[in-house]
C-alpha cells in the first residue's frame, strides 16, 4: 500500500512538473513575440526619429547582426544607421504566422527565429522573405538583442 501510494504522489509530481513547464514555456513564448512585436512596431515606423531611438533600446550596444546580402554589423550604432539608410520609410516587415518559435537559454535569455516579409513602403506589396535568429539577453527582467541572423533571403510571392 504504502508503494502504491509513493507512485501516486510520484506520478502527481511528473504531471505537476509537465504541466509547470508547459505553462513556462507559454509565458516565455508570448513574452518574446510581444518583444518582436514591439521591436518590429518601431522599426516599421522608423522614419520617426523618436521610433528610430525606440527601435534602438531593443538590441544590446554591442550586438552583432549578420545579414546574408549586406554583410556584418558588430555594433548598434551602426546597425541603426543601416536600418536608417536603407529601411526607414521604404518599407517594412511582417512575421509570417506560425513561424515564430522561442527556445530558452536557461541562465542568460532566449532564441527566437521564424520567416518574415518586408513591404514595400509605397506600394505595399511584400516581395522580399528571408528566416531569422535572435538571442535575447534577460537581465533582470530588460530584455535586449545581442545577435541577429538574417538570412535565406529570397523573393516572396504571397501578396
Amino acid at each position: 500500500m504504502k508503494q502504491l501510494v509513493m507512485k501516486i504522489l510520484l506520478a502527481i509530481a511528473l504531471i505537476f512538473n509537465t504541466f509547470s513547464a508547459c505553462a513556462e514555456q507559454l509565458s516565455l513564448q508570448e513574452k518574446m513575440l510581444s518583444l518582436d512585436n514591439a521591436a518590429f512596431d518601431s522599426f516599421n515606423r522608423c522614419e520617426d526619429p523618436k521610433m528610430l531611438k525606440k527601435h534602438a533600446t531593443y538590441f544590446a550596444p554591442d550586438v552583432e547582426f549578420y545579414h546574408d546580402n549586406g554583410g556584418v554589423t558588430w555594433d548598434r550604432e551602426t546597425m541603426l544607421e543601416n536600418t536608417q539608410k536603407h529601411a526607414c520609410g521604404k518599407f517594412t516587415r511582417k512575421l509570417l504566422p506560425n513561424t515564430f518559435q522561442v527556445s530558452p537559454i536557461r541562465g542568460f535569455g532566449a532564441i527566437t527565429e521564424g520567416v518574415h516579409v518586408f513591404c514595400q513602403t509605397s506600394s505595399q506589396k511584400c516581395e522580399g522573405k528571408a528566416k531569422f535568429v535572435m538571442v535575447w539577453r534577460d537581465t533582470e527582467g530588460t530584455w535586449e538583442v545581442t545577435r541577429v541572423l538574417s538570412y535565406g533571403h529570397q523573393a516572396h510571392t504571397d501578396n
